[in-house]
Parts: structure tokens; sequence; C-alpha cells
């Protein structure tokens, strides 16, 4: 047989509201596959609490993304720095990137003297347009874990994702660097909002 049977989960409504059921789904995604990465976005840190809250005693080791310093006012890092201490004295590992998709790009693209859209852009709005906003952001924090080595590009991940607040979008990939940007492959999407 060429084919295998998965479950796929549609959230009616995007948003925070699926952020606990999102992350036990790529959890169990996990411990199906013997994937033992997952991969999660967090501006602020409370999916990042949540994420760990579902997968504490879990195989799965967790890998929270988060905005670089600046992302919302200069020289502010949005992430509760007491919360990332904690995190990490759990064992779970907290990076900060540039987002891969957007980045210097945005201030092109932006800017009043300079305009006009870019490739990373477009790959960006694609994603966000085509699949869900989650799975732009799945592929763009995978990027960022596999550039600063946090993660193999040699192992399948579970990659969450979300619209504005919390996730909602469930990825297993196949990672790559950026500079490999063809090589990543969205191999599942397990769970997504049906409505974006």
């Amino acid at each position: 047989m060429g084919y295998c049977t998965k479950k796929v989960y549609y959230f009616d409504k995007p948003g925070e509201v699926n952020t606990r059921d999102a992350i036990r789904l790529g959890a169990e995604r996990a411990q199906e596959l013997g994937i033992n990465t997952m991969i999660v976005p967090s501006t602020s840190g409370n999916t990042a609490r949540i994420a760990h809250e579902e997968l504490k005693g879990s195989s799965v080791r967790l890998v929270i993304v988060t905005h670089v310093v600046g992302f919302s006012s200069p020289g502010v890092w949005d992430f509760d720095a007491g919360l990332a201490e904690e995190l990490r004295k759990e064992g779970v590992t907290i990076i900060t990137g540039t987002h891969v998709l957007s980045g210097l790009e945005r201030a092109f693209s932006s800017s009043p003297k300079v305009s006009g859209g870019s490739r990373s852009d477009a790959v960006a709005e694609a994603l966000r347009r085509l699949v869900a906003v989650g799975a732009k952001v799945a592929v763009e924090c995978t990027l960022i874990a596999a550039d600063q080595g946090a993660i193999s590009v040699n192992e399948e991940v579970i990659a969450l994702g979300g619209t504005a607040n919390g996730v909602d979008t469930v990825c297993v990939i196949k990672p790559s660097h950026t500079q490999r940007f063809f090589d990543l492959q969205i191999r599942e999407i397990v769970a997504m909002p049906r409505d974006r």
C-alpha cells in the first residue's frame, strides 16, 4: 500500500482559544511518529508556559522561539524574563531570532522612501493566505531554530504557529536552514483553523 491514513483536525475559528488543544494534538502526533522535539512560538511567554505545562512529564523536548529584542519597542524584549529563567531551569530551550521571512525586508517594504514587496514577503504571504497564518509562523520558527543550532535538520519536528496570540496550527516539518529554504518540507498538517 503506497499511502497511509492520518487524522487532521480543523478548529472552527483561529486564535488562542485553540492553544491547549493544538499543543496536545502536537504531542500526540509526536508520540505516534517518534518525534522528540516540538517548536512553539511565544511572544510574551504565555504560550510557552502553557506548552511547558502540557508537555511536562513527556519525552518531547520543548523549543520556544521568541521575537527579537526591539520587535515592539526599541530595546525591549517582550518575553517575560523571569519566566524565561524559570523555563530554562526546567530544561526548556528558548531562542530569540529575527523573523526569517521578513526581518530586514520589512524595513524596505514598509518604508515610505523605499517600497515594494520582496520574494521573502511573497513566500510569507503565500503561506498565510493559502494554508494558515500559523503555517507561516511554524515554518519561520523552524528555520530560526535550525539556524540557531537548537534543532537538527536531519530529524522531523512538530512545529506550531498561531494567528495573533496562542497557537492554532500544528505541522510536522522536515527542517532546513534559511539559506537552504527550499529543502524544508511541511510533511503533515495535523491541525489548523478552517476559517482564516
